[in-house]
């Protein structure tokens, strides 16, 4: 069975929401994804919930997992999950690190299981080495789930394939993409652009990982186009990620 899946992440609701946030259901209906894994979703404005209910002028039913994060964030921004299958199971894991989480859910594909897991890692701007624990606490908890077929990890990892985090993660997963997704030239009200102390789209560092039972059949990048209207308008300050991906039956 092939599916696609698509990651974003969505800058909470910062930097022109109310703008946005069309560009982003425009591509969503684009897709026409199966999954779509958020990274700061805004929980002031329930932003995954209101993309949840505008992408069903789309014609597309989600289900929504969402995770908070912890400490003095849960009431601010979270990790989130849209998807077309039954969610038979959910789980979240705290990192303890710089109040960040990780979600998994378990769905089923026509009568195959496997999990998909959210993330977000430390800023792009800080040590590696906290991504890197984060990651090796990731995997732990990854290993620690009952087995199933296949698994599809999603997110903002903050970190090139050549860091030690990215490549941690690599020597068990595969990257369906290495085109760069970060950073749009998205501006705020006054003008000011994202992420100035970075270059514009030279870097992956948002990505779909997968192993065990799913094949790559096609992948690229999304999100990645300003609106007709305005130059300076973009989904978001990251470019988003597509794959389509078929999933094997297992005897």
């Amino acid at each position: 069975m092939r599916i696609r899946v698509v990651t974003l992440n969505l800058e909470q609701a910062l930097k022109r929401w109310e703008a946005r946030c069309q560009l982003i259901v425009e591509e969503i209906g684009r897709l026409m994804p199966d999954i779509i894994a958020f990274n700061e979703v805004s929980l002031p404005v329930q932003s995954a919930r209101w993309l949840r209910n505008e992408t069903r002028r789309s014609g597309i039913e989600y289900n929504l997992v969402q995770q908070t994060r912890v400490n003095g964030l849960s009431k601010v921004e979270g990790e989130a999950l849209l998807t077309r299958f039954p969610v038979i199971e959910t789980d979240n894991l705290d990192y303890q690190a710089r109040d960040m989480v990780a979600l998994a859910a378990r769905v089923l594909v026509g009568d195959m299981p496997f999990d998909v897991y959210v993330t977000h890692l430390y800023m792009s701007r800080g040590e590696d080495s906290l991504r890197l624990f984060q990651v090796q606490q990731l995997l732990a908890w990854i290993d620690a789930h009952d087995e199933v077929p296949a698994r599809i990890v999603c997110g903002d990892f903050n970190a090139r394939l050549d860091a030690p985090s990215a490549a941690l993660m690599a020597s068990r997963f595969r990257p369906t993409q290495t085109s760069p997704t970060a950073f749009t030239p998205l501006a705020d009200h006054n003008g000011s652009v994202s992420h100035p102390y970075w270059p514009r789209m030279d870097r992956c560092i948002d990505y779909i990982w997968i192993s065990g039972a799913i094949e790559i059949v096609a992948s690229g990048v999304c999100f990645n186009h300003a609106s007709p209207d305005d130059p300076s308008l973009w989904p978001s300050d990251h470019a988003g990620v597509w794959a389509d991906l078929e999933c094997n039956s297992v005897p």
